[in-house]
């Protein structure tokens, strides 16, 4: 049995998260996939904090056919551990992480192969295409409220953001 590994926060789960498991899974019969935690990613300098909890996370992961086992991914030092726990033969990266130090030193442990992106989406896309969204609808709503108002003065009804978001229960496991 060839057992797979990748890692990831899969945030905002879209297409390009869904080819990348089916291609790191069609290289073996077994994935295991290294979800960030909620303080992980966090910690991580320049990282907007994760949209969904990583309870939900990985629920989400978990429901995807190609996934065989989650587990949490709280340093960047347990990809060892995770290798030999495992015991995974190959570690599947998005090829933005080629040739990083973060992964390559893990050649000495078992094979790691980068597969390119998918083209023409990512997190960080739909979370900017949301934003303009967003903007967009308070112009239009502050129009519709207003159409003799200076821009931006119209009082509207706060969007939902991550931090003003009501904090919801954990899903249930079944």
């Amino acid at each position: 049995m060839k057992r797979v590994l990748t890692y990831g926060t899969f945030d905002l789960l879209h297409w390009g998260h869904i080819r990348l498991l089916r291609r790191a899974k069609a290289m073996g019969n077994y994935l295991v996939v290294g979800l960030s935690t909620d303080a992980f990613n966090e910690a991580k300098p320049g990282k907007q904090p994760s949209y969904h909890p990583f309870e939900v996370r990985q629920l989400m992961l978990e429901s995807i056919r190609y996934v065989d086992l989650v587990v949490p991914e709280s340093t960047w030092d347990q990809k060892i551990d995770d290798i030999r726990r495992h015991e995974i033969d190959l570690v599947v990266m998005g090829s933005d992480w080629e040739g990083s130090p973060r992964f390559e030193y893990l050649r000495d442990y078992c094979d790691v192969v980068y597969l390119p992106r998918t083209e023409g989406t990512s997190t960080s896309q739909i979370r900017r295409d949301l934003l303009f969204e967003a903007i967009e609808y308070k112009k239009e709503a502050e129009r519709s409220v207003n159409p003799d108002a200076a821009p931006g003065t119209a009082r509207l009804p706060v969007l939902p953001t991550p931090a003003r978001r009501p904090k919801l229960p954990p899903p249930p496991r079944s």
